[in-house]
C-alpha cells in the first residue's frame, strides 16, 4: 500500500514512521496482517496492527484488515488463529515459516470489539461501523459461549472437555476489555445486551476477587502479561492495581533495558514493554512509562524497525524477527504516552473516560 505522507501523521509518531511502513507493507491483498512475510496470521495482531495503522493515518489500510476479518469470519463467529509462539526456530536467530498450529481462541476472536471502537474513534465513521456490527456481535457471541459459571472465560474451543481446558488470566483481561468495548459500540449503535453486560460483570469480579480460577495449571505466572494485563482489562481499582504493579516490578523489569517476556529467561521484549508501559499510563505514571518507551529505542534495525527484543546476557537481537505486532505495541504506546485524541486513550483508560471525550 502507499503510505501516507508525514504531514499526515501525528507529530508524536513520525519518528515511528519506519515501523509503520514495515507493519504496512507486510500486508497482504486480502488485508491480512500476518506477523512477518509467509508468517502466522492471527485475528488479535491483525487488529494490533491495524488500530497502529490507524494511528499513523493509514486509515484505508486499517479497513481493508477489518474488512479481511468479516470476509473470513466462520459462521458460528470465530477465526482460527494461528499460534506462532508454537512454531520452532528454523535456526539460532530465525523463526519457521512452516505452517502454525491453529485454535479458535476466545481472546484473539473478542479483540475485534477494541479494534472497531479505536477506529470509531479516531474516524468517527459510523457507517463503517454499522457494517462490521455484525462481525462484532458474532464474535463476542461466540467468545461468551467459551464463559464459566464462575466467570472465567475457556481460551479456546478446542481444549473443552480435555487437559488442556483452563482459563487464562491475560486472555481473559483482554477480554474483559474488549466486552467492554463491545457493550459502549452496541450502546452507540441503539443496541441492547444485556446478556453481554452480565457477563461483563461475571468476568471482571473474577479478575478482581477470584485468582484461583484462572491458569488452573500454573503454566501461565512465569509470562510478564499475567502480571500487568489485569491493570490494563480496567476492572481493577487502584489500590489493587498499584499493589499487583509492585509486586510484579522486580521480578520482570529489568533495570535500565525493558521488560522480560518470562521472568526465568535475560530477554527483554519490545512489546511487552510498551504494553507495560501503557499499564502505567492507566495509573498516571507517565514518568516510567516514558523511561521504558525510550529504553527499546535501541532495540531496531537501521532502517528504525524494531526487532522482537534483546538477549541482555549475550547482548544480542532475539530473534531476528520484526513483526507487526511488536511494530504496532511501539506506536499504540507513544500514542497513548503523547496523544491527546480519545482513541490514543482507548487502552489506557476506562472505557467511560475515553469515550466521553469523543
Amino acid at each position: 500500500m502507499r503510505f501516507p505522507v508525514p504531514d499526515s501523521v501525528p507529530v508524536h509518531l513520525r519518528h515511528l514512521l519506519p515501523a509503520a511502513r514495515h507493519m504496512a507493507g507486510l500486508q497482504q491483498k486480502t488485508g491480512a496482517l500476518p506477523w512477518f512475510e509467509a508468517g502466522p496470521w492471527d485475528p488479535w495482531n491483525h487488529v494490533e496492527a491495524a488500530m497502529a495503522l490507524t494511528a499513523c493515518g493509514a486509515v484505508e489500510a486499517a479497513r481493508q484488515a477489518y474488512d479481511y476479518l468479516a470476509s473470513c469470519q466462520r459462521p458460528d463467529g470465530a477465526w482460527l488463529g494461528e499460534y506462532g509462539n508454537a512454531l520452532p526456530m528454523s535456526d539460532r536467530d530465525h523463526i519457521s515459516r512452516e505452517p502454525a498450529p491453529a485454535f479458535l481462541d476466545s481472546n484473539f476472536c473478542a479483540y475485534p470489539a477494541t479494534g472497531i471502537l479505536h477506529y470509531y474513534l479516531s474516524t468517527g465513521d459510523v457507517k463503517k461501523v454499522r457494517q462490521w456490527w455484525p462481525m462484532i456481535e458474532a464474535a463476542l457471541d461466540f467468545v461468551l459461549s467459551l464463559q464459566r459459571p464462575d466467570g472465567a472465560v475457556i481460551w479456546a474451543f478446542e481444549a473443552l472437555g480435555t487437559e488442556q481446558e483452563d482459563a487464562l488470566l491475560a486472555g481473559n483481561a483482554s477480554i474483559a476489555k474488549s466486552l467492554d468495548c463491545g457493550l459502549y459500540l452496541a450502546r452507540r449503535l441503539g443496541q441492547v445486551k444485556p446478556a453481554w453486560q452480565q457477563a461483563y460483570q461475571a468476568l471482571a469480579q473474577a479478575l478482581r476477587t477470584s485468582p484461583d480460577v484462572f491458569d488452573r495449571r500454573g503454566t501461565g505466572a512465569r509470562f510478564a502479561m499475567d502480571w500487568y494485563y489485569p491493570i490494563l482489562s480496567g476492572v481493577l481499582d487502584e489500590r489493587q492495581a498499584q499493589a499487583r504493579l509492585h509486586a510484579g516490578w522486580s521480578r520482570f523489569v529489568e533495570h535500565q533495558k525493558g521488560c522480560r517476556c518470562v521472568a526465568d529467561e535475560p530477554w527483554i521484549t519490545v512489546a511487552e514493554s510498551c504494553e507495560l508501559a501503557m499499564a502505567l499510563l492507566y495509573l498516571g505514571d507517565t514518568y516510567r512509562a516514558a523511561e521504558l518507551l525510550s529504553q527499546v529505542q535501541t532495540v531496531k534495525d537501521d532502517q528504525g524497525v524494531f526487532w522482537m527484543g534483546w538477549q541482555y546476557e549475550e547482548n544480542q537481537v532475539w530473534p531476528r524477527e520484526r513483526p507487526a505486532w511488536t511494530q504496532a505495541a511501539i506506536i499504540l504506546a507513544t500514542d497513548a504516552l503523547h496523544g491527546s485524541h480519545p482513541s490514543s486513550q482507548l487502552l489506557v483508560r476506562r472505557i467511560s473516560e475515553t469515550t466521553q471525550q469523543a
